[in-house]
């Protein structure tokens, strides 16, 4: 930090100040380097899935296929610049922090106060602050008055300090109260609030796991598509076909096996769990961040305002002649005492003394109480109430004792009697007890709460600031015991995320045995978890991982904002999916490092707001909970389009393959044109309905997937059952039809005869692909038990396709163009039936694999106390997976 001089009285002249604003600049945080907006948007038009999407376009327009390149193009567009909008303002974080910067500050030039624009603060500026001010640059305090500062968005503790003298303030913390004179020791760049700024650039946002798996997907699918194209142009140049023909054939294969509709109806799905979430007060900004929060194995949360109610309260007060609990809700004055009534007699000339000394009030705001000021002080002026106690008359009051780091207690002076409050280790000492004191402090200290003592006394003199004590010169009058109270249902919370095999850890800048305190009392932190501290953290991240990689609960307290980055590398280097909860300007570097950074909506600042992929509007940590079973539910969403993407791939590719393992004897069945209506025309609004499935009530059972989005489970169902069954139903409805119009195999059929054949096919592989969206809703449980009703926006996607169907087929210019025409009667039913077929077919095989995995008697209760074979079946492959869909 810079080394300043003392200033005059006078502070700086207009004219030195000037001079050093021109010479040093302006009182700005740094820039950030980011990328221009054109990069951006550059970058998502040319993503590899993107790029496959521009190579279908050119080749469609190459083949003669204008129109398919035209919608091609326009997913592209669409798709990129709905990403780009997402990216534009996630990358903003850094920016933010000059939103913590005040427009306003009041100084000290040329001997008069003046109010300047905080950006032309100069370093040795005389700078006056007062209760409510926002920090403006980085201070060194040269008088202060009651002066407490709230340092929680830079060191994450809750509770406010009371530098004294000779201390620094840095820019971007407030005034809680009091006031103070200071010099400026720092500005803009040399700040602290600069150097978090450098955090947060340099930690880079990782890919999230759905879009590693999509490239994954994507790669395997342009290898097939490319594949086969070749392979078909090959065989079609050896079946006599012109090279100009061949090459055609072969690019209208490829632009067909690329899924077009893949990209929008990913997009939609997470839209539509992002709306979800919001509904249960988490607000996504990034839209990947949905599937990633299903993913979630381990959350690292902040206690303030995310486990606790984020307000100070007074539970238990000892004193001399008793202990006193006290019942209330919150800052509300209303509320009562238990105990003597010798006891609560004592317990209000307490709260009388210990009112007299502090600054912070609860007011009405609404229909609700709210602190304005210190929370701790809250509490006591809350408690004051509840008994009653009249307020001191502020005329009566002589001398004010503020508090300072030296010796910890605030004090008044009224009408000859002297009040104090103030830390116990130091009010004790020059008190008057029979030793049950300490005690009363050790035992309210080991549950967690903060501990105020309470004294007074007469004849106290007061010099230089503070008051003159001597031994047994005051007298004891109450032991304070206050907590900041978990929320309600933050146990029950916590009871799902270890069901579904999320461990968590207490992440804060606070106290460790008051984070402790609490982690027991919700449930987080079990027989034999961890509590250490930041300064005891392994330096080494392998072996910081090790240490908090555990499921019986953590606790880190007293953390740097370069400890919550460490913890947050270090866990996702063990392969855990990272979320990490924050609400100050020192989290924001580690919510860009975490996998989800979620921030704080109704206490956090703009920074983690800005960096964080969710916001919690409520600031409640079971809203993570419900974003993780929202999170997998769209993860089995996913699986479900894709499921049902990947089936219609195969019956439409079987026709190209009879075709060229036949030598060309068997006809193609549909042609390029009606596989690209199939993908685009009768496939895309099931696939979107499928997309946003409600979440089953089995969402939460077992741990997070471990396996791909697309595995070996998957590729069984869709190319070995589902597929497969709809590929051999249509060639088979194909092969029955061309026959009994008297074609025999290696036959040139007749016009019209392949004509309806091919329409017929085209009729059933579009049918059994509507059986095929009500199969794909569940991987485990049957189409009769899911039902078919409930997904109303399938059945109206389902009633647009069928009108789509018959256009294609009925209308005579869109069939010709296409290739095919209007089924006859038998051909009708032959598609209805493929249809019942399908589910029949899909039925069966859920009962079969649901009969395998039926345990023998006794199973049951052994799965649920071991970790052996039955818990597996549950956490891998496609079985576990379907408990996240209708069950």
């Amino acid at each position: 930090m810079t080394s300043v001089q003392s200033p005059s009285i006078r502070g700086l002249s207009a004219a030195e100040a000037a001079r050093r604003l021109a010479d040093e600049g302006r009182n700005e945080l740094p820039a950030p380097r980011r990328p221009a907006p054109w990069r951006l948007l550059a970058g998502q038009l040319t993503h590899l899935f993107a790029m496959i999407l521009w190579v279908a376009a050119v080749l469609a327009v190459a083949g003669g296929l204008a129109p398919l390149a035209v919608a091609i193009v326009v997913i592209i567009i669409l798709n990129g610049v709905f990403a780009f909008a997402q990216e534009y303002r996630a990358d903003r974080a850094a920016e933010r922090l000059r939103d913590l910067l005040p427009a306003k500050v009041q100084v000290i030039r040329d001997g008069a106060m003046s109010s300047i624009d905080a950006t032309e603060l100069v370093r040795d500026d005389l700078v006056l602050l007062s209760a409510g001010d926002r920090v403006s640059a980085d201070l060194r305090l040269m008088t202060v008055h009651a002066l407490a500062v709230d340092e929680s968005m830079l060191t994450g503790e809750s509770v406010p300090v009371r530098p004294a003298s000779g201390d620094q303030v840095y820019a971007g913390t407030f005034v809680v109260q009091g006031e103070a004179e200071a010099v400026v020791a720092a500005v803009a760049g040399q700040t602290r609030l600069a150097g978090i700024q450098t955090l947060t650039e340099s930690a880079q946002r990782p890919a999230s796991p759905l879009t590693v798996e999509l490239h994954r997907l994507i790669r395997v699918i342009a290898v097939i598509a490319v594949a086969v194209g070749v392979s078909l142009t090959a065989v079609s140049l050896l079946l006599g076909l012109r090279p100009t023909e061949a090459f055609l054939f072969g690019v209208g294969v490829m632009v067909a096996l690329v899924p077009e509709g893949l990209l929008p109806t990913v997009t939609l799905s997470l839209a539509r769990g992002a709306q979800r979430m919001a509904h249960g007060n988490a607000l996504v900004r990034r839209l990947d961040a949905v599937e990633t929060l299903g993913a979630t194995t381990f959350v690292c949360t902040d206690k303030t305002g995310t486990l606790t109610m984020n307000q100070m309260e007074v539970l238990e007060v000892w004193t001399p002649s008793g202990t006193v609990r006290m019942h209330g809700d919150g800052y509300d004055p209303e509320g009562s005492a238990e105990g003597a009534p010798e006891a609560v007699d004592a317990v209000a000339r307490a709260a009388g003394s210990a009112v007299a000394c502090i600054r912070g009030r609860a007011v009405r705001v609404k229909d609700r109480w709210v602190a304005e000021g210190d929370p701790m002080e809250v509490a006591l002026d809350v408690l004051a109430r509840r008994l009653d106690v009249p307020a001191v008359d502020p005329d009566t009051i002589t001398h004010r004792v503020t508090f300072t780091s030296e010796t910890r207690y605030s004090a008044v002076v009224a009408n000859g009697n002297t009040m104090v409050i103030g830390a116990p280790d130091a009010l004790l000492p020059y008190c008057r007890s029979d030793g049950a004191a300490a005690p009363a402090v050790e035992s309210l200290a080991g549950r967690g709460r903060r501990v105020l003592a309470v004294a007074g006394a007469s004849g106290i003199l007061v010099s230089d600031g503070r008051l003159e004590l001597a031994a047994d010169a005051l007298e004891l009058l109450a032991v304070v015991g206050l907590e900041d109270p978990p929320r309600t249902d933050v146990h029950t919370a916590l009871t799902t995320c270890r069901q579904a095999g999320v461990r968590i850890a207490v992440v804060t800048g606070d106290h460790a045995a008051t984070a402790a305190v609490v982690a027991r009392e919700v449930g987080l932190l079990q027989a034999g978890g961890l509590v250490v501290t930041g300064n005891e953290l392994p330096a080494d991240d392998e072996q910081l991982g090790e240490l908090l990689d555990r499921d019986d609960g953590v606790v880190v307290a007293r953390v740097t904002p370069a400890d919550k980055l460490r913890i947050a590398r270090a866990l996702r280097s063990r392969g855990h999916v990272v979320a990490m909860t924050g609400d100050g300007v020192n989290d924001a570097p580690a919510l860009r490092e975490a996998d989800v950074g979620v921030a704080m909506g109704a206490s956090g600042s703009d920074v983690a707001r800005a960096t964080a992929d969710l916001v919690l509007l409520d600031d409640h940590f079971a809203s993570i909970v419900t974003a993780i079973r929202l999170g997998r539910a769209t993860f089995s969403n996913v699986r479900r389009f894709l499921s049902y993407h990947l089936a219609d791939n195969v019956a439409e590719l079987a026709p190209f393959v009879a075709w060229a393992l036949s030598g060309g004897s068997i006809p193609l069945a549909i042609g390029v044109l009606q596989v690209l209506a199939l993908d685009i025309g009768t496939d895309v609004l099931p696939a979107l309905a499928l997309g946003i499935e409600r979440p089953g009530p089995r969402v939460l059972d077992g741990p997070a997937r471990h396996h791909r989005l697309v595995d070996r489970g998957l590729l069984l169902r869709a190319f070995g059952l589902l597929g497969m069954t709809e590929a051999m139903l249509a060639m088979a409805a194909f092969l029955i039809v061309l026959t009994g119009h008297g074609w025999h195999f290696g036959a040139e059929p007749s016009v019209a005869a392949l004509a309806v054949a091919s329409g017929t096919a085209f009729a059933v592989i579009a049918l059994t692909q509507y059986a095929n969206t009500f199969a794909c809703r569940s991987e485990r449980s049957t189409v009769f038990k899911v039902g078919f009703t409930t997904n109303r926006p399938l059945l109206l996607a389902l009633s647009i396709e069928v009108v789509l169907l018959l256009i294609f087929l009925g209308v005579p210019p869109v069939a010709d163009l296409l290739g095919g025409s209007w089924p006859s009667y038998q051909g009708w039913l032959y598609a209805g039936a493929s249809a019942v077929v399908l589910l029949l077919v899909d039925t069966a095989a859920k009962l079969l694999r649901s009969a395998r995995r039926t345990e023998p008697p006794g199973a049951h209760n052994s799965a649920t106390v071991s970790k052996g074979s039955a818990t597996a079946e549950v956490t891998t492959g496609p079985s576990r997976q379907s408990s996240n869909g209708p069950s």
